[in-house]
């Protein structure tokens, strides 16, 4: 596949197609080159990890003041690239990783423990030190992978006010998107679909609670991948919520007009937002905690940081969400009844439809206001893993088509989004 996302806080990796003009290195488009590229250069001596790098380093400098997708670049991205160039001289290149050597951006919540900040976006998190790598950066690192920098966000992955733009962070401002300057970049993970949408980076990671992988994929014409929660590590990440078959041979089986019963009592049900509020606080006062140094060490601190900064426009986008959530008291009866509403929801709905009609993948078509929800809200309530890839452009800005699954059906998705890839070959890059 093109290049491919797997988020999820909850991880998932956006290896996206990229831009218009061709930069060439030794005969290698750069711009649009999958990873697979890249390391096939490698190998023929065409390219280095320090001119890969170099490349990238000037794309985020020339498009920060426009798009907004990158919010800091580690100042040793240059000394990474060369050490993995000197591993490559050292070793026969059959002994490394697929990512050795790879610049990889990171969204703005993923911690690493080195000279960039991880701070959601927030001034409140400013100068705090983490203890350690994210189980996921840790993975990277393990695998050779350069830590390019870090990709903006929704500030605190869109979860302090219901009337911030997505895309907008205080450190960060407002990132846009590469294919309309006018249409909503989508969020949070949104630095990290407009870097790689815009060939600012080969690989960036972000994170998901519902939809914040999934929407950005599909407004800026790329591929994204939900795993199912759990499948991959959430240590050190900041954090919103800690929750959140038989296979045939070949082919897929299709079956119109599926209707989901309770599709509406999920859109209606105020359930998620009551388990999200009450986990939201408990989860962040954790990993506030366990920083080795933080000017906030709680939910309470921040919204009073936030108050008190300017740079944060509490005035103009308030802090609602995050007042809901201080107000909270742990988990609690009306918490532990949203969370078996939630679960109640989940089995008698998008999983009850996949396991009655056999199913491999349920599919939604993606659109500029309401993206996919009918798919991407269930997906998230379950846990469930879904993908969604480019499939057209209505007034220049991009749209995609989702496929969900049940738990650990990533496999069969991937192959039914390839197959629709493939025959479609429909992503165009921005131009600038």
């Amino acid at each position: 596949m093109a290049r491919l996302t797997i988020l999820s806080p909850l991880l998932s990796l956006f290896l996206i197609l990229a831009a218009s003009k061709v930069v060439k290195s030794h005969g290698l488009a750069l711009r649009e080159a999958t990873v697979e590229d890249l390391q096939l250069a490698f190998k023929q001596n065409r390219l280095t990890s320090r001119q890969l790098v170099e490349f990238y380093l000037r794309e985020i400098q020339r498009l920060y003041p426009v798009l907004k997708g990158v919010i800091e670049v580690n100042p040793d991205a240059l000394y990474l690239a060369d050490k993995a160039d000197q591993e490559r001289k050292a070793k026969a290149p059959v002994t490394h990783s697929k990512l050795h050597g790879i610049p990889i951006l990171v969204k703005d919540n993923i911690a690493t423990k080195d000279k960039l900040n991880t701070t959601a976006g927030s001034y409140a998190l400013l100068g705090s030190i983490v203890p350690r790598d994210a189980g996921v950066v840790k993975k990277l690192r393990q695998a050779g992978a350069i830590i390019l920098g870090k990709a903006s966000l929704s500030e605190w992955s869109q979860f302090r006010s219901d009337n911030a733009p997505s895309g907008w962070s205080a450190r960060g401002g407002q990132g846009l998107n590469p294919y309309n300057p006018l249409a909503k970049p989508c969020g949070s993970s949104s630095g990290s679909a407009i870097s790689v949408a815009a060939n600012l980076a080969a690989v960036s990671l972000g994170t998901e609670t519902d939809g914040s992988i999934l929407c950005p994929a599909n407004l800026n014409s790329m591929v994204g991948i939900k795993p199912t929660v759990g499948l991959t590590s959430r240590a050190g990440v900041v954090p919103i919520s800690p929750r959140q078959d038989s296979v045939r041979q070949e082919g897929a089986i299709l079956v119109d007009h599926l209707k989901i019963d309770n599709v509406g009592e999920i859109f209606s049900s105020t359930a998620e937002n009551t388990a999200l509020s009450a986990e939201f606080k408990v989860s962040l006062n954790a990993y506030l905690k366990e920083l080795v140094t933080s000017p906030v060490r709680s939910l309470a601190d921040v919204i009073a940081f936030n108050n008190k900064s300017k740079k944060e426009n509490v005035k103009q986008y308030g802090q609602n969400l995050f007042l809901t959530a201080e107000a909270t008291n742990g988990i609690g009866y009306a918490e532990k009844a949203a969370l078996s509403s939630i679960a109640r929801l989940s089995k008698n709905g998008f999983e009850k439809v996949m396991k009655k009609n056999k199913l491999d993948a349920l599919v939604a078509g993606g659109g500029r206001s309401t993206p996919f929800a009918i798919l991407s809200t269930p997906l998230a309530l379950g846990g469930f893993p879904g993908i969604i890839v480019p499939a057209g452009y209505k007034d220049g800005v991009p749209f995609g088509i989702c496929f969900g699954g049940l738990r650990g059906s990533e496999p069969k998705l991937i192959e039914i989004a390839y197959a629709f890839e493939q025959a479609t070959k429909i992503r165009k890059p921005p131009k600038f």
